[in-house]
């Protein structure tokens, strides 16, 4: 029990189940059953504790990590997009309004700023 319990077990994948309580032990699982103190031992570790192995806990502490930074990272992106989106439209707008302007100067031709007329 002390081994599943620290996280090194010798004989099984070190999940926190009866079963494997009684392959570390080296019993079946009818003998097992039958320690009704050891078992009573298993069940309040278990209660207290929860069934949680230590490698499972800093797993299950990564995901939950990486499942926020992934979440951190699409709500950038998203941001990141609208503002492509909100970019291109100002650029076609931009460009459109450029388009019109040559096209009038030209065919406006040439404009000749004339000179102010002498008073006398």
């Amino acid at each position: 029990m002390a081994r599943l319990v620290t996280g090194q077990p010798r004989r099984t994948d070190g999940r926190l189940t009866k079963n494997n309580l009684c392959r570390e032990a080296g019993v079946s699982p009818a003998t097992m059953f039958r320690a009704k103190a050891v078992m009573a031992e298993w069940d309040a570790h278990l209660a207290e504790h929860g069934a949680v192995t230590p490698g499972e806990a800093r797993r299950d502490a990564e995901l939950q990590e990486l499942r926020c930074k992934l979440a951190d990272a699409k709500r950038e992106i998203t941001e990141l997009n609208h503002r492509l989106t909100a970019a291109a439209t100002v650029i076609a707008g931009l460009h459109h309004d450029n388009q019109l302007l040559r096209a009038e100067h030209h065919h406006a031709g040439n404009v000749t700023e004339l000179l102010p007329r002498p008073r006398d």
